[in-house]
């Protein structure tokens, strides 16, 4: 590790939990606490907590911060109701994908911003140089927010007993301001996992309180997952990973994520000619979800096979699936592409079949 990983304020709470830690986007976060077959299972069957404090950050508010914010995503943040949120984009002017980001509208005039880790000092230069001529002011709360999230369909009642928000009837992708084991937090049923969950946004000294009383309220307690069930749990629910599914070179129509992009606002932002002209011309690459019919397991960069042994494509991310019972991946194939397809396994073809996305659903 360099000197320049940085904690979170639930480090030691990691440690003291035996958690193995790992060096991500430059914070020092834990991989696993034990079997992450078992923390994966644990949040589809039940709930499990997830320290995701090395997150960003970003609030944009003012007069003009709804409108502001219109120009610099792709998506329509004006539009939003206090207490609503919105998944969206930042895109150049190329279309291209700078971060996938959560918008909450917490108040009429202020707005937070959560984007990813590796990419929050890239968001926050963007949005100051989009949004402050367009009186809105763009502040990094990174350092003074901390980020806990309770995932699984039991969830909702654990949390319920630790707050005085009404959780039970907060909508999905709502939030609203309370406590959590009597800290002030803004709490929102957003999540990364494809279960039902809660996000809680707290002061970082008041995290480990926060984390202790989640943690305490189920009999036998609340078990911690890390990142490694984090990714198999959002690989299975088909949702994308920047970086892997998402990129500078990537669209959000490549994607399959066209419906994010509000070609129907009036005003212009940043990227809409380049978007609309996509739209109108197709992606250049379409994402698939493929089931592996082997129990080897496609990685991210393996390249995706047609049937007679061109490459057509490349997987973006693959594991096995404690769900499922088989490997699973998400791969970027040729628009004109037809299976069957085969995964280059380390030098070995091995077969792999076309599945819609996402590869689990809770509501079904």
């Amino acid at each position: 590790m360099t000197s320049t990983v940085r904690d979170t304020p639930l480090t030691a709470v990691h440690e003291r939990l035996g958690a193995t830690m790992t060096e991500f986007a430059g914070w020092l976060m834990p991989l696993r606490y034990g079997s992450e077959t078992a923390e994966h299972n644990a949040v589809r069957t039940s709930a499990a907590l997830f320290d995701l404090s090395h997150m960003g950050e970003i609030a944009v508010t003012g007069p003009g911060a709804g409108t502001a914010l219109d120009y610099a995503v792709c998506g329509w943040p004006s539009r939003l109701s206090v207490g609503r949120a919105r998944y969206t984009m930042l895109c150049a002017p190329d279309g291209g994908i700078i971060d996938d980001l959560i918008v909450y509208r917490q108040a009429d005039e202020r707005f937070l911003v959560v984007a990813n880790a590796a990419n929050t000092s890239a968001v926050l230069a963007e949005l100051r140089e989009r949004c402050s001529p367009r009186a809105a002011v763009v502040t990094d709360e990174s350092e003074v927010t901390g980020l806990v999230s309770i995932q699984g369909p039991n969830g909702c009642g654990f949390l319920s007993t630790v707050t005085d928000l009404p959780v039970a009837s907060m909508p999905y992708y709502g939030g609203a301001y309370g406590t959590v084991a009597g800290r002030a937090a803004w709490v929102a049923r957003t999540g990364y996992t494809g279960e039902d969950g809660f996000e809680i946004f707290c002061a970082p000294a008041d995290c480990e309180a926060v984390w202790d009383a989640l943690a305490a309220s189920a009999a036998g307690g609340v078990p911690a997952a890390g990142l490694a069930a984090r990714d198999t749990l959002r690989l299975e629910a088909g949702m994308p990973l920047y970086g892997n599914e998402l990129g500078r070179d990537v669209t959000p129509y490549e994607a399959g994520l066209g419906r994010v992009v509000r070609l129907d606002k009036p005003d212009d932002f940043v990227g809409r000619d380049a978007l609309a002209a996509r739209a109108a011309e197709g992606p250049r690459r379409t994402l698939i979800g493929l089931l592996a019919r082997s129990r080897r397991v496609p990685r991210h960069g393996f390249a995706v096979l047609s049937a007679d042994g061109e490459r057509v494509g490349v997987v973006t991310s693959g594991a096995p699936s404690p769900t499922l019972g088989t490997p699973i991946a998400m791969a970027y194939v040729e628009p004109d592409a037809g299976g069957p397809f085969g995964i280059d396994v380390r030098g070995k073809t091995e077969p792999a079949e076309v599945t819609g996305l996402p590869f689990y659903d809770r509501r079904k």
